[in-house]
């Protein structure tokens, strides 16, 4: 346990208003609302919105006249809307995008009730769902969808508004289901893996065809935008066959990318596809789905020197027969204790040492399913999981025919968060003090994000092939606000001055906070307060992809009003350290964040990002006498050292951007797929920080198996769930045959023409789901 105290100095942090609004217990839970769709995927689209996917099964909400898949979730009133998503978007990966919009790629096949194939397939290939008149899914399997994330102050039922899904318009190269997304340093996602239909694991048993697995294991790499490359076959994604779905990504400095799976480590460079191999994971521990341990990249900082450090907790280790194959696992997984075992690795060390796994501190219970929430007081949380077992469900394994806890393969949630504190010393970096239990059962399908109010949306669990409200772990669609321990302090920082747009490199920026933010020295004030930049990432399966935290570099000036301005310098000029796109500004004075502003790194556009010279700052400039006239007394958070790690703050105001510029306009995606057309940008959030959220408020496989294998009973019946042969012929118009090639040379065209990507989705004659209407074929 750690015992951190704020500053000697008597912080009361924040101006008075905020302690009036002060409502919300520090360690607790609040009620989050009702999703409407159960939260599988998550992702803050904008200050006042957050955006949730689940796969097609038979919710009750309804979009139209079929079960919903998605929904808006409104951060203020805690209450959610329906969406029109048209493809099965189940087990999809996802990303930001430079301009602030939100990509989400692949997913399953159709399906109907019970996880079932749906009832229209593809000619030729009857285990192949194409689109099931009873939930309205179209095959997701190749789909790319966009999202322009909207404010309160949108018309939602505009077509601007919804999902672009639209897959005879927009697909990738390959079927996707459990891929993986990770931004470059110029925008661009490379896509990677996944299986092309289900499955509890991506092989058969025994291994025999770890490439492709008789067709149901993709070991490709693509990219988006594809920008006429080609996608390619990685040597990594055979080597670890079986268990690398949803691979664990991290772009590192030099432009190459960490990439973990099965219990294998590389550095990859994704431009020329050369790997590098980096050491086992200790003790052959798993943490790629289904073991689904805890991951993460620290925070990076000045002290550091923004040199990236990952660090794993929890997983589980099995013996290979063990994770048995597509069907099923072999072992009775909800008996096996996850681990507790946490590892750190550094993969391009500053200083020459060897690149190596290190040990870290236990987690105080050992975790499937945990994940990890970077805070703005660049600690670490954990949330969600089970003590026992793995991710994913079943209808039996090897031995077990009557499954004790329904579909779930993991047992015994962890309903406590705990606190990881990467600069405590070793032996003192967890904790759970204070913190209260969770009632809700958060195992498969879980998902959590921050808010711009630096509290934890914590969402979703569902270890069931179709919506079951009765199982042991159900079908949930309670969400939960959880707030860590810094909802202990009266008030909370203010500033005015934050910037819309952040750059690499370039000139510095100014904040100002008021003397109401604090109590106490203002030398001492300036002395623990530090500016942090979070992007929450998207999250899925206990991963957010593209999650990062970064602490700005800064000086200050006390002024004899008791101010105290802040001297800020931009990202260092590496994009590939912060990728471009959205993330939240905070301001933490000891250990106690304001709200996140909205900002937008970068230029908003896929290309090389323009980098200036690090930014210079001017000394600090301290001032004796001078002292905040902040309110209220001093308290300890239980969760922050004497040290400067705190995070920043802001006002939350307006989404930045939109869509930026056509494709035309943008270079690098030249003439392709028109995302950043036709979207105002929107006013910059200049208004102080006190205008944003209150404190308060069997052995045998079936890949290559003909359906005979189907017949002799060893596969289940569900699409979503066991993986049925699927041909790879796709005859089906859905699936243009150039849909997924992106050319510079191309021409340009706003009106759609045909199965390409050469038109803008945003235009006012593209078509896109409707907000009233039933889906069907296109």
């Amino acid at each position: 346990m750690i015992s951190r105290q704020l500053s000697v100095l008597a912080l009361s942090l924040g101006a008075a208003s905020y302690a009036a609004a002060q409502t919300h217990k520090a360690g607790s839970f609040e009620d989050g609302g009702n999703t409407q769709v159960s939260a599988m995927m998550m992702f803050l689209g904008n200050p006042e919105k957050v955006y949730i996917l689940d796969k097609s099964e038979n919710n009750a909400a309804k979009f139209g006249d079929f079960p919903a898949m998605g929904a808006v979730y409104d951060i203020a009133s805690r209450k959610a809307e329906t969406m029109g998503v048209v493809t099965n978007v189940f087990c999809a990966s996802g990303m930001h995008l430079p301009n602030g919009s939100f990509a989400t790629f692949g997913g399953n096949a159709a399906i109907g009730p019970g996880g079932n194939i749906s009832d229209q397939t593809y000619p030729n290939n009857p285990h192949q769902g194409f689109y099931d008149t009873r939930f309205g899914d179209f095959d997701g399997t190749k789909a790319i969808r966009i999202l322009k994330p909207c404010t309160s102050s949108d018309d939602f039922s505009s077509p601007d508004c919804q999902w672009f899904d639209n897959s005879s318009l927009l697909s990738m190269q390959s079927q996707r289901w459990y891929s993986t997304a990770e931004p470059l340093g110029d925008g661009t996602i490379v896509l990677i893996g996944g299986f092309t239909n289900g499955g509890y694991i991506n092989r058969n048993y025994p291994n025999l065809d770890p490439e492709t697995e008789g067709g149901a294991a993709n070991p490709t790499y693509e990219f988006f935008p594809a920008n006429g490359r080609q996608q390619q076959v990685m040597n990594f994604m055979i080597k670890t066959s079986g268990l690398n779905a949803y691979a664990l990504t991290y772009l590192m400095p030099s432009g190459k990318m960490l990439v973990q799976a099965n219990y294998s480590t590389v550095l990859w460079d994704p431009l020329t596809n050369e790997e590098t191999d980096l050491p086992d994971m200790p003790g052959q521990i798993v943490r790629v789905y289904p073991a689904s341990g805890a991951n993460a990249m620290l925070p990076l900082t000045p002290e550091n020197n923004y040199t990236p450090t990952v660090i794993f907790c929890g997983g589980i280790y099995m013996d290979d027969w063990s994770w048995g194959n597509y069907s099923w696992p072999f072992a009775d997984t909800w008996d096996i204790p996850a681990s507790s075992k946490c590892h750190t690795i550094t993969p391009e060390p500053t200083d020459n040492s060897p690149v190596e796994y290190v040990e870290d501190d236990d987690l105080p219970v050992g975790r499937t399913m945990g994940q990890f929430i970077a805070l703005p007081d660049l600690t670490m949380l954990v949330v969600n999981g089970g003590a026992n077992g793995t991710a994913g469900y079943s209808t039996r394994t090897y031995n077990t025919l009557e499954m004790p806890y329904g579909m779930s393969l993991a047992a015994a949630p962890v309903g406590q968060p705990a606190l990881y504190n990467p600069r405590a010393p070793k032996g003192q970096r967890w904790s759970t003090a204070g913190f209260d239990t969770s009632k809700i059962a958060r195992l498969y399908h879980s998902s959590a994000i921050l808010l711009p109010d630096a509290s934890v949306l914590i969402a979703g669990s569902n270890p069931n092939v179709d919506v079951d409200t009765t199982a042991v772990f159900p079908t949930t669609y309670q969400a939960e606000v959880f707030y860590p321990s810094y909802f202990a302090a009266p008030t909370r920082p203010t500033f005015t001055g934050a910037p819309s747009t952040l750059s690499y490199g370039g000139d510095p920026f100014d904040l100002t906070i008021p003397a109401s933010a604090y109590s106490g020295s203002a030398n001492d004030a300036a002395d623990n307060t530090s500016v942090v930049l979070i992007r929450g990432g998207w999250t899925t399966h206990a991963m957010n992809m593209g999650q990062r935290a970064m602490q700005l570099n800064n000086t200050y000036t006390v002024n004899t009003d008791g101010s105290i301005t802040l001297h800020v310098a931009q990202l260092p000029p590496n994009p590939n350290l912060f990728q471009p796109g959205p993330a939240m500004l905070f301001v933490t004075m000891s250990g106690i964040p304001s709200n996140g502003s909205w900002v937008i790194v970068g230029s908003g556009n896929i290309e090389q990002q323009p980098t200036k010279a690090a930014s210079v700052l001017p000394a600090s400039v301290r001032l004796d006498g001078a002292s905040g006239s902040g309110s209220g007394s001093s308290a300890s958070t239980g969760n922050n050292d004497n040290s400067k790690n705190g995070a920043s703050s802001s006002h939350t105001g307006a989404i930045v951007g939109g869509i930026i510029a056509a494709i035309a306009a943008v270079g690098i995606l030249g003439a392709g797929f028109g995302i950043w057309m036709a979207r105002r940008r929107r006013a910059a959030a200049q208004q102080a920080s006190s205008l944003s959220y209150p404190m308060g408020t069997a052995p045998g496989g079936a890949g290559g198996v003909a359906s005979g294998a189907r017949a002799g009973g060893g596969l289940r019946s569900s699409d979503s769930s066991a993986f049925m042969p699927l041909s790879q012929a796709n005859g089906s118009t859905t699936w243009g045959a150039n849909a997924s090639t992106l050319s510079l040379n191309s021409p340009y065209y706003d009106d759609p023409r045909g199965a390409s990507t050469e038109f803008d989705p945003y235009h006012q004659n593209a078509p896109r789901v409707s907000t009233n209407q039933a889906r069907g074929p296109y």
